[in-house]
């Protein structure tokens, strides 16, 4: 656990956290902080995020009037139909194809949690519109004080210096060991020996470092519609996928006033709608808030399952109307990695992005590693493309900041797909209703509820619900499947950060 006065980044990777930290140092604020690790982080946990990746980052603090950039996967153009040939209409680009390509299909794969196993989908089919360049570019553009070009040189040099895989990455490399060999251009990078990269070994990257200088030398029109849209738009159609030249040229990252509920006498600002991941964890903390402090496992997992049962076809359609959140908290209520940073000044910043697991689709010559959002199960939880194209999936990523009397108290956010929400309900249970330090919150163990299942780390007392005939699945050692929780809180002067040892996050001060 890290401690200060000064600033504290937690992040899922030492490498990451530092890099956040060393801008601190150097002057930069919290959004600067956690701009520098995010690019640090597209080296360092590649698996994880990237630069085909989407996510959204929340300020606020500080006199930060409080703010959510939302730079998510977008749908793409439909897919193809058997036989049709790709166009301007359809989208896809075909230069220099013969003839019609057939329309990609997902490509399933397990992945094994040791004690879970759960169905991911990769492929060309599965690449929805990247987002994270535009998010870098706009928060840096917004909030921050340092140019991008000497936010992206760190990053840019580490690229191709290459970075040394820790337990943590070489754990998530071992799982996704079909992934990483289901293209010869990712096996390429990730299993050069025939086999993925092990704990100890080098991983380098220097398209991704040429990408990132890139990045900071001309901003974001190569990402969307300059070469590197071009090779991506023209190495997916060739595959069958339907991302077009027009999806990236009208990507935008959109500011969004963030969702606020009460709890306990806290304020908790999360991902509002068109992301699914904060509505439901702000109906389980008012669910919660209802009763007594602190609350039973009972009462957390009943708050768990409830705000599930709440995800029904109406509420992913409802997501993108205006006005969503409180018309659906009232009706009920009555009234993917991730960093947290909090800087001297009070301003916090709370940024998730996710790679989904990675298509295994690595472009020549990009850098880019696109994301398999459009194949997330827990994004498509109706069937997948049924998104009309430009909406913006439904995340689970909630970042989140709980404010006290008007100043920060607590960042923090999580990955781990739809454990998110109960991973960041029991963090925040933790510290407000239990007091816990960062340490303590982020190590308690955790359960998750899904499909009338309880998921359980040991630690957790489950003799009631035992007896109550539950059905429950023991995991031996805290584990990723529970999400990665990276958290910064403030006691008076003395800021706690803590990484979540699910996935080798650590906390670094400033």
């Amino acid at each position: 656990m890290a401690e200060g006065e000064h600033g504290i980044v937690a992040a899922g990777h030492p490498l990451t956290a530092r890099a956040g930290a060393r801008v601190l140092r150097e002057g930069g604020n919290a959004v600067d902080a956690a701009v520098g690790a995010m690019l640090t982080s597209f080296v360092a946990e590649p698996l994880l995020t990237g630069l085909g990746a989407g996510g959204y980052m929340l300020v606020a603090g500080g006199g930060q009037e409080p703010a959510l950039l939302d730079f998510f996967v977008q749908a793409p153009s439909r897919p193809l139909a058997p036989g049709e040939r790709a166009g301007s209409d359809s989208g896809a680009r075909r230069h220099g194809s013969s003839g019609p390509v057939a329309p990609a299909e997902l490509q399933a794969i397990d992945v094994s949690f040791g004690d879970a196993v759960q169905v991911f989908h990769i492929g060309p089919a599965s690449c929805g519109v990247y987002g994270t360049p535009a998010g870098v570019c706009e928060a840096a553009r917004r909030w921050g004080t340092i140019p991008m070009s000497e936010l992206v040189a760190p990053a840019a040099r580490l690229a191709r210096e290459g970075v040394v895989l820790n337990h943590g990455q070489a754990y998530v490399a071992e799982i996704l060991g079909d992934l990483l060999t289901s293209t010869p251009e990712c096996a390429a990078l990730w299993a050069p020996a025939g086999r993925p990269l092990l704990e100890g070994e080098v991983l380098r990257n220097d398209e991704l470092g040429d990408a990132l200088d890139l990045l900071g030398a001309r901003g974001t029109e190569p990402f969307y519609s300059g070469q590197i849209a071009t090779a991506v738009c023209d190495w997916l159609a060739a595959r069958g996928g339907s991302l077009s030249a027009s999806d990236l040229a009208g990507y935008r990252a959109v500011v969004r006033k963030p969702g606020c509920i009460g709890y306990r006498d806290r304020d908790v600002l999360t991902n509002p709608p068109p992301s699914a991941g904060g509505t439901l964890l702000a109906y389980a903390l008012a669910l919660l808030d209802r009763g007594p402090a602190p609350p039973t496992l009972s009462g957390v997992l009943t708050a768990m399952r409830t705000a599930q049962n709440a995800r029904t076809r109406d509420f992913v359609d409802g997501l993108d109307q205006e006005g969503f959140l409180q018309r659906f908290l009232a009706r009920r209520l009555g009234s993917t990695t991730h960093i947290s940073v909090l800087d001297a000044e009070g301003r916090a910043c709370s940024a998730t992005c996710t790679n989904g697991e990675g298509s295994g689709v690595v472009v020549p010559g990009t850098g880019l590693h696109l994301n398999n959002v459009m194949g997330e199960e827990d994004l498509n939880p109706f069937g997948f493309h049924r998104h009309p194209a430009g909406r913006r999936l439904p995340s689970m990523m909630a970042p989140s900041i709980v404010m006290r009397d008007g100043e920060v108290e607590l960042v923090l956010g999580s990955a781990g797909s739809n454990r998110i929400r109960s991973a960041l309900l029991q963090t925040i249970v933790g510290a407000v209703d239990h007091d816990l330090d960062a340490r303590e919150a982020v190590d308690a163990p955790r359960v998750h509820c899904e499909a009338g299942v309880i998921y359980a780390e040991p630690g957790i007392a489950l003799e009631e619900l035992e007896n109550d005939g539950a059905q429950i699945v023991r995991f031996s050692e805290l584990n990723l499947f529970f999400g990665g929780v990276q958290a910064v809180r403030r006691r008076g002067r003395v800021l706690t950060g803590a990484g979540d040892p699910r996935r080798g996050g650590v906390a670094v001060s400033a």
